[in-house]
């Protein structure tokens, strides 16, 4: 290319021409500079006056999509009838798990309800041990003795899948003193479903976390149907949030298929429940996809209210949009992503597969904080 200096000597181009094209050139250059130093932390999507970087948005819509991903696996190998008992996904839910976590910290206290495949992986459970758990299998997250509804880690400070409907609410009441007792700045998030929050113990543990200030979120999970219940037929009240209003407990109504609005909320009820003003109330309205369990057939609801939650306010999609809007992907990136995490559920479930199961000398092991020497196991009951 001939620069604007020899154009001008040669007498193609006018003086004031020559000069326009100088200007032009010098700032294609800055710009094609600045395309190739452009700090990639700018990068990023803006919800409710929070920026969030481009690493953030992948990180949430990488866990999202890994949750769905694996969800979906736990289905199909229920399906074959290689994971038995109770199995509760929470395809559709994603953004209260992941949103959670986000907006919450590592060291903080974590407890739900039997739906809690997608907790403990948002919480940095390993997946393979989670799946395992799924299978009975001896490298299970709580050594293939829980199950579906009781995964643990005391590692990631969660404490349970817990398998009677509101059993976690006073379990996380007493992690709340805990915490309050110690003053360890920590906050426990209890989370419970739309039909636990009509629990007698419910109220209770309001009551006694609002007398005492308790660094308690209590996170309602209001996916619309209790088991096969649509809320207005189980409830006089179906603002949920509102349930605490006469132990003076707050309350906020977040929308839990928005995964960055469930991150900002959350940030603000940790901020209060940490400052000493006492515990709160979030209620996600959010949704599931499947039935309540692997069981249910969810004939309680028509396909034409399940598609238009998925079609209108699916979480990753909505995600996946403002990731696009904003130009940190596009639509083949997507689809690489969602390949590569099939691939890696898919591996997941091998490695699960092929561990042994228990051994029944397990069986006897946990049972006690501080095991009885020599009584167990029996003598010729287990071999």
């Amino acid at each position: 290319m001939r620069r604007s200096s020899d154009l001008l000597a040669r007498g193609s181009v006018s003086s004031k021409s020559a000069s326009f094209l100088a200007t032009t050139l010098r700032l294609l250059r800055m710009e094609v500079f600045r395309s190739m130093t452009t700090d990639q932390s700018n990068l990023g999507v803006t919800h409710g006056g929070i920026f969030y970087d481009q690493q953030e948005v992948m990180k949430l819509h990488d866990m999202m999509l890994f949750i769905r991903r694996f969800e979906e696996k736990a289905g199909q190998l229920y399906g074959l009838r290689k994971i038995g008992g109770f199995c509760h996904l929470c395809n559709g839910q994603e953004a209260v798990c992941v949103g959670v976590e986000q907006g919450a910290k590592s060291q903080d206290y974590f407890m739900t309800g039997y739906r809690d495949h997608g907790h403990i992986l948002a919480r940095g459970g390993d997946p393979t041990e989670v799946m395992a758990e799924l299978l009975g299998r001896a490298g299970g997250i709580v050594h293939g003795k829980g199950g579906s509804m009781h995964m643990f880690s005391a590692e990631h400070n969660f404490a349970g899948g817990n398998g009677i409907v509101g059993e976690q609410v006073p379990i996380g009441l007493g992690f709340g003193f805990a915490s309050w007792y110690r003053n360890d700045g920590r906050a426990t998030f209890c989370f419970m479903g739309d039909g636990a929050i009509n629990q007698g113990a419910v109220y209770e543990s309001f009551n006694m976390a609002s007398l005492w200030k308790l660094p308690i979120v209590f996170v309602v999970e209001n996916n619309q149907y209790a088991m096969g219940t649509a809320l207005n037929r189980a409830s006089a009240e179906t603002h949920l949030y509102k349930r605490g209003i006469s132990f003076k407990v707050p309350g906020m109504h977040v929308d839990g298929m928005d995964v960055l609005e469930v991150a900002n909320k959350i940030a603000e009820a940790r901020q209060h429940v940490t400052s000493g003003e006492g515990p709160i109330i979030v209620e996600m309205m959010t949704y599931r996809y499947r039935g309540h369990s692997m069981s249910d057939p969810a004939t309680y609801r028509s396909r034409e209210e399940v598609d238009e939650w998925r079609a209108g306010r699916d979480p990753i999609a909505r995600l996946q949009q403002q990731m696009v809007d904003a130009g940190l992907v596009d639509a083949a990136d997507l689809k690489r992503k969602d390949k590569e995490i099939k691939q890696q559920v898919n591996a997941i479930s091998k490695a699960a597969e092929a561990q042994p199961e228990p051994d029944a000398a397990e069986l006897w092991q946990h049972v006690y904080g501080n095991p009885i020497e020599g009584a167990y196991p029996y003598p010729g009951k287990v071999g």
